[in-house]
Parts: structure tokens; C-alpha cells; sequence
């Protein structure tokens, strides 16, 4: 909201010091060099793609812990074509199980999307991205509306 309205200095000092003081990566500003209004709001807006996409594994990881870690409480049954029926003791030990290794896969998603995010943050520096970041972005955004969209269909 601010690189539009003047501030993108502002923005891109938020930007760097998330990634230098809460991510811990070293400063990489270019001496000199101050990123452009449009420069800044065009990674504003790849950046609320990314938070986008940030936000499904949230949501994933969400659904683990009510139909997972509390299905018996979520769920009141009957249980009879639930996994690990036809007892509520089943069900939910069955449900618990399958959705103990998911949070390793949600944390590696929750990472990689962190480091696209980093990827892309270094380019308001000067520094030269890889050729597959902004198409990765583009993609992710797209991975990521299909899947909402198949997520929402099936609810």
C-alpha cells in the first residue's frame, strides 16, 4: 500500500529487515541503489502472491489437527465408512496416524515458499535473480488458486 503513495523507501526497508533480522541472511543492498516506485509495488504485488500460497499450507495444517488430531471430536460419527471404522476409537487412531508425518511435508512446503520469498525480496538490492524465480512465482500462484479451487469444490 505504501510503494504507490510515495513510500517505497519505506517498503523496501521493511522488506530487508525482515529478511536480515528475522530470516538472519546478511545484507546484500548494492551501495547506491534505491529500487524505483514501480520496481517496488511490482514485488508488492509478486510478494502478495506468495503470501497467498503461504497461506494454504496454514490451512492445511489446520485441517491435520481438527480431522486429524481431533477427529473423534470434530466428527460425531457414525463411523462406519470413516477410516478405521467402524468404532470411534478406530477412526480417530486411524485419522491421527495418517496425519502425523503430514507437518514435516507442510513445514518443507512452508520453507521453500520462504525462500522464494527471499529470492525474490533480494532483487529490490540489485542483485541478479535465477531465471526461473519469477515464472516459479507465477506458477505457485496458479498451483495454488487450482488447488483452492479444488479444495472449496470438494468441501
Amino acid at each position: 500500500m505504501t510503494a504507490p503513495l510515495g513510500g517505497a523507501g519505506a517498503a523496501v526497508a521493511r522488506w530487508r529487515s525482515l529478511r536480515t533480522g528475522l530470516l538472519g541472511m546478511p545484507p546484500t543492498a548494492v551501495a547506491g541503489r534505491r529500487p524505483g516506485t514501480v520496481a517496488v509495488f511490482g514485488h508488492a504485488l509478486l510478494s502478495l502472491l506468495v503470501g497467498a500460497v503461504a497461506l494454504l499450507p496454514l490451512g492445511v495444517q489446520l485441517l491435520l489437527v481438527l480431522r486429524g488430531v481431533l477427529y473423534g471430536v470434530v466428527d460425531p460419527g457414525p463411523y462406519d465408512d470413516s477410516w478405521g471404522g467402524p468404532t470411534r476409537a478406530g477412526a480417530w487412531l486411524a485419522h491421527f496416524l495418517v496425519g502425523l508425518p503430514l507437518p514435516a511435508a507442510v513445514l518443507a512446503a512452508l520453507i521453500g515458499i520462504a525462500a522464494v520469498h527471499q529470492r525474490l525480496t533480494r532483487h529490490l538490492d540489485g542483485e541478479r535473480g535465477p531465471l526461473w524465480l519469477l515464472p516459479t512465482v507465477l506458477l505457485m500462484a496458479v498451483a495454488g488458486a487450482a488447488l483452492f479451487v479444488a479444495w472449496t469444490h470438494q468441501i
